[in-house]
């Protein structure tokens, strides 16, 4: 009887020596692993011991104190958050609501500030950046009258850029603000489609105008060098005949000097000029034409 009760009370030891072995074993495992950490390269480690930050971990593998510390890790790269509906009135009191985005990231060298201040970047953005948006883009949008807020979009985006830049202080940088999209009434919508379209009339209408002021300038311009043209040529044709008729006058007065010197030059020229033939009909005390027959002095 003595035999089993001392047998039960060696098993009894072993197991509870081998359930002590097994908890120490998982508590060395524990001390062992849960004494290395990883932190991703987009992120960075906020150390805590005891709630108080001792220090900041940088990407890869980093070391803590089991049971004593904990690591909080906060983003550092670049995120967007969207306003989907933000109303606002333009300068010209046209009620319009706007769709923005804004990209931002948190500052590597401010993750210390942004724990210790916000404690993670959901409260941070709600209370810097969600705050300020909806009155930064009234105070910008309301600059713009409404056309000029369609057609320079991107400039009423830098516009907002700079003033949540100057606005939002804390522990974040924005990199920067899309105006995505300006939604006015309807009314108003179809009011600036009428005065576009009526734009466009009115600028064809001038390019029309443009076009035929050119045309015009053109057949004013070739008129011009036909005319021109015309009157080159008849002061050469003029010219001509003038030259021609001095040529002409020349040679006739040339042809009375010779005349004028030489008397018989007339005889000679009606004689190369005479066939030959003689009158039929006689003037009575008419002269036989190129003869001129001396009378008889009664020696022949």
């Amino acid at each position: 009887m003595n035999r089993p009760a001392a047998f039960m009370g060696k098993s009894n030891r072993f197991l509870s020596a081998g359930i002590v072995g097994v908890v120490i074993a998982l508590l060395l495992l524990s001390i062992v692993f849960g004494s290395w950490y990883t932190v991703d390269q987009g992120e960075r480690g906020v150390k805590l011991r005891y709630g108080a930050i001792v220090g900041i971990a940088e990407p890869g593998l980093n070391f803590k104190v089991p049971f004593v510390d904990t690591v909080e890790h906060v983003s550092v790269q670049n995120q967007t958050i969207l306003y989907d509906r933000l109303e606002s009135y333009s300068k010209d009191q046209q009620p319009a609501t706007l769709r923005i985005s804004v990209s931002y990231r948190v500052p590597e060298a401010r993750v210390e500030e942004l724990y210790s201040q916000y404690g993670t970047i959901e409260k941070m953005v709600d209370r810097l950046i969600s705050r300020k948006v909806p009155d930064e883009v009234k105070n910008v949008f309301g600059r713009y009258t409404a056309i000029s807020a369609i057609q320079d979009r991107t400039k009423l985006g830098i516009d907002v850029n700079e003033g949540l830049k100057k606005s939002v202080l804390g522990p974040v940088a924005i990199d920067s603000v899309q105006v995505e999209d300006v939604t006015f009434s309807d009314a108003y919508e179809q009011s600036i489609e009428k005065r576009m379209m009526a734009e466009v009339e009115i600028q064809t209408k001038r390019q029309n105008l443009e076009t035929e002021r050119i045309n015009a300038e053109i057949t004013v311009t070739q008129a011009k060098a036909q005319a021109d043209s015309a009157l080159a040529k008849a002061q050469a044709e003029a010219e001509a005949i003038r030259v021609r008729g001095v040529a002409e006058a020349d040679a006739i007065k040339a042809r009375g000097e010779a005349l004028k010197q030489n008397a018989q030059l007339i005889a000679l020229t009606q004689a190369e000029k005479w066939n030959g033939v003689l009158p039929a009909t006689m003037v009575p005390g008419g002269a036989v034409p190129f003869l001129n027959l001396k009378a008889n002095t009664g020696n022949e």
